[in-house]
C-alpha cells in the first residue's frame, strides 16, 4: 500500500468548503455535508468495518480524505504510535467506496495471517506492518467540545448555527435574529401566520436557553471522522472547535 504524502494548503490560500463525506465543493454554501444521505453513506461504510477496527485493538482513530488519498490514522491501546493508512482514490471515486476498498485489503492480510498462524495478535501485527508509523506527541488526542444544549430546529427557525450561541452577547444576537425573520414572516407584513408561530417559539426557546444554558460534551475533531474505541462507534467531524473543555 504505498503511502503518499498529502499536498499542504499554500498560505493566505481560499478556503474552499467541501463535503466532509465526499468532497464535492458545488452549492455547498456553508453547509458541512451536500446531503443528509451523503453523511449517511460514508458513516455506515465506516460502521460495516468496526469488526477490523476492534481486531487492531484501537482506542482511537480518524478517517479523512484529499483529491487522491484516503487517510486512516489509528491509535491502537498502550501504544505511543500512531500508525497511518494511505489509499489512493481512483478519479471519481466515492471516499466511502475507497474506504471499502482499503478495508477489504487490510482485512484480507488479516485473515490471511490469521489462518497462517492461526493467532489473532500475529495477523493485527501483520496489518499494522502496512502502515506508516509516526510517534504520538499528543495531537491526536481528539478534543472534547461543549456543545449548546438546545433544539437544533429553533436554531433552523431563526437562522442561527450553534456557534452563534457562544457569543458574549447571545441575547442580542437571538433577538436580532428574530427580528430579520418577523420582518418577513409577521401576518401584518404579509407573512404566513403558522410561520411567524414558529418563529416565535424558536425565539423564546433559545431566550430560555441563555436564562439557564446547559451542554453536552462531544469529543472529536473539526474536519476528521473520529473513531471512539471506549464506544465502539463513528463520529462525524466535530461543529465546533472553539470552546475546549480538556
Amino acid at each position: 500500500m504505498n503511502a503518499l504524502v498529502p499536498i499542504k494548503k499554500k498560505k493566505n490560500e481560499k478556503k474552499i468548503n467541501r463535503c466532509l463525506s465526499c468532497g464535492t465543493t458545488e452549492n455547498m454554501g456553508r453547509k458541512r455535508y451536500c446531503s443528509a444521505d451523503c453523511r449517511l453513506r460514508l458513516r455506515l461504510k465506516l460502521d460495516m468495518r468496526t469488526g477490523l477496527i476492534q481486531a487492531l485493538n484501537t482506542r482511537y482513530a480518524t478517517f479523512y480524505f484529499s483529491d487522491r488519498l484516503i487517510i486512516m490514522d489509528l491509535l491502537p491501546y498502550g501504544c505511543n504510535e500512531v500508525f497511518s493508512f494511505f489509499h489512493p482514490r481512483t478519479p471519481g471515486q466515492d471516499p466511502a467506496d475507497a474506504f471499502s476498498r482499503m478495508a477489504n485489503l487490510l482485512g484480507d492480510i488479516w485473515w490471511a495471517e490469521k489462518r497462517r498462524t492461526n493467532k489473532r495478535y500475529m495477523a493485527s501485527r501483520m496489518v499494522l506492518e502496512q502502515a506508516i508509523r509516526n510517534d504520538w506527541t499528543g495531537t491526536f488526542r481528539p478534543e472534547e467540545i461543549r456543545i449548546p444544549a438546545v433544539r437544533g430546529i429553533s436554531l433552523v427557525h431563526l437562522k442561527l448555527d450553534r456557534s452563534s450561541l457562544e457569543s458574549a452577547d447571545v441575547q442580542d444576537v437571538i433577538k436580532n435574529a428574530y427580528r430579520r425573520q418577523a420582518k418577513t414572516h409577521h401576518p401584518d407584513r404579509g407573512g404566513d401566520a403558522e410561520a411567524f408561530r414558529r418563529i416565535h417559539m424558536a425565539y423564546e426557546d433559545l431566550l430560555s436557553w441563555t436564562e439557564n444554558p446547559t451542554f453536552l460534551k462531544k469529543r472529536g475533531f473539526p474536519d476528521k471522522w473520529f473513531y471512539d474505541g471506549y464506544r465502539n462507534k463513528w463520529l462525524q467531524p466535530s461543529r465546533l472547535q472553539r470552546t475546549r473543555v480538556l
